[in-house]
């Protein structure tokens, strides 16, 4: 399975999405903001993800 990098959007949980913002050893931080209805799901801004537990949508531009 190909790890995510900073600034990759990834998919995880029942269709969240979120850009990743920092790449640990086991697990990545993605910023949840990035999806139109982040508000009305009263989320934290951001969240940890285990690199087993999402996919990539969009490779970063970088």
């Amino acid at each position: 399975m190909k790890k995510a990098e900073v600034g990759n959007v990834i998919e995880f949980r029942d269709g969240l999405q979120g850009i990743v913002e920092k790449v640990n050893e086991n697990s990545v931080i993605v910023d949840l903001s990035y999806m139109d209805n982040y508000r009305d799901l009263e989320l934290e801004q951001r969240t940890v993800v285990n690199h087993k537990n999402y996919k990539i949508i969009k490779e970063s531009a970088v």
